[in-house]
């Protein structure tokens, strides 16, 4: 059959050579394309190179060929973990049926642009206030249980954990090994940090790699990955790189350790470290006390040999004297005030009785009172047998008139 064969149908099915040979004709419409990835297959045989190249970003791959004839022009130092870019054509191979990626150039990715991506996604996240220090945990003084995120059986795990048994030989790690390099490494580091992030035992992370280029590094700066490190809620200690390198990872987390063996001592105490320590805080605690009672007893002691305190009774003593004088005065002044207040009133007294009727009744006069107790002041007021009293100096007369006369003395 011809290419020119009219639609499929169940009746007139196309050949498996027409379908294959319809697909390449498609497929190679694409013509060559430039493409960034990452390198995460490298192999060579019989001269030729055999790869897969996958997405920056996605999880995305596809396979490419270099073939022996255009070998020589690939740069020798290329290999798997590297970002590259690469002159591809699509190919279809109608006998096996499978579509491949051949590639005519290729090329590191200029370590410019990879810095520029950086520093822009890092500009990103600091604005979001993922880096902003006042959301970073202060990290345990002693945990009990650590999470640690390595390669396994690497150098990085050796170094945490012989440095961090050495300075609290008590200390326990729950591990999970995963790639550290690679199109698995922003997965498998993200899925470990939920892991351990969800253990209620595990009390810190550290995430220990320990170093290499920055190509290889750059898996720790992936904005998932980042993400994630963000989201925890367990403090997360970033040891990834030496001194010279700075993966996003590091300014995400609460501690940044320059080494594996730098984030065991920042994690964990030292024992003896800290037994010093409390010696020297019982020793000072101790003089402190010491000195403070010496100074208690010296105070007591003073007080003590006051006159106050050095004879029980001496208040009661004082205070007794002090009563007696009190009270032989108040009798004093009160005995005078009574014998001055008796000599006045025996002294008005006499002016009263001097002033008073009785003192006249005592001369001999007398007072003549009506029946009704009214005082008789004229002849007049008692007519021929009047009964009236007379009260003289020492009791009363009843008496009746006679005939009233006029007095003399009224006469004139």
């Amino acid at each position: 059959m011809t290419e020119t064969q009219g639609p499929a149908t169940a009746e007139a099915p196309w050949p498996v050579s027409l379908l294959a040979t319809k697909i390449r004709a498609y497929i190679e419409r694409l013509g060559t394309v430039w493409v960034e990835g990452e390198i995460t297959q490298w192999g060579g045989s019989g001269g030729n190179v055999y790869g897969k190249l996958k997405d920056l970003d996605q999880d995305a791959t596809v396979s490419f060929t270099i073939w022996s004839s255009v070998r020589q022009k690939i740069p020798a130092d290329l290999k798997q973990g590297d970002r590259v870019v690469a002159l591809m054509k699509p190919n279809y191979w109608v006998k096996g049926g499978t579509l491949t990626m051949q590639v005519f150039e290729m090329r590191h990715i200029g370590l410019g642009d990879l810095l520029e991506r950086l520093e822009r996604l890092r500009a990103t996240l600091t604005a979001e206030g993922l880096f902003d220090p006042a959301r970073k945990k202060r990290l345990p003084f002693l945990p009990g249980v650590i999470g640690l995120i390595t390669g396994k059986d690497s150098d990085a795990e050796k170094d945490v954990l012989r440095n961090a048994q050495l300075r609290w030989p008590a200390v326990r790690f729950r591990t999970i090994h995963t790639a550290v390099q690679g199109d698995r490494t922003v997965g498998e580091v993200t899925q470990a940090l939920r892991t351990l992030d969800a253990d209620p035992e595990v009390e810190v992370i550290i995430v220990a790699r320990g170093g290499g280029d920055f190509q290889n590094l750059l898996g720790f700066s992936d904005e998932n990955l980042v993400r994630a490190a963000a989201a925890c809620s367990t403090p997360i200690v970033s040891a990834i790189g030496h001194e010279a390198d700075r993966p996003l990872l590091d300014d995400v987390a609460d501690l940044r350790a320059s080494t594996p063996t730098d984030a065991a001592k920042r994690v964990v105490p030292d024992v003896s470290e800290e037994l010093t320590l409390v010696q020297q805080a019982r020793l000072r605690l101790r003089q402190r006390l010491t000195g403070y009672l010496a100074t208690e007893i010296d105070r007591l002691g003073q007080l003590r040999s006051r006159p106050a305190l050095a004879s029980a009774t001496w208040i009661i003593d004082s205070r007794s004297e002090d009563l007696t004088r009190y009270v032989a005065r108040g009798v004093e002044l009160t005995t005078r005030l009574v014998e001055d207040q008796t000599a006045r009133t025996t002294q008005l007294r006499s002016h009263l009785r001097a002033l008073s009727p009785q003192r006249t009744l005592d001369r001999g006069y007398a007072i003549a009172q009506l029946a009704d107790g009214s005082v008789m002041r004229s002849h007049t007021d008692a007519p021929d047998g009047t009964v009236f009293t007379l009260t003289l100096a020492d009791g009363t007369v009843d008496a009746a008139s006679r005939g009233a006369r006029r007095d003399r003395t009224t006469d004139g």
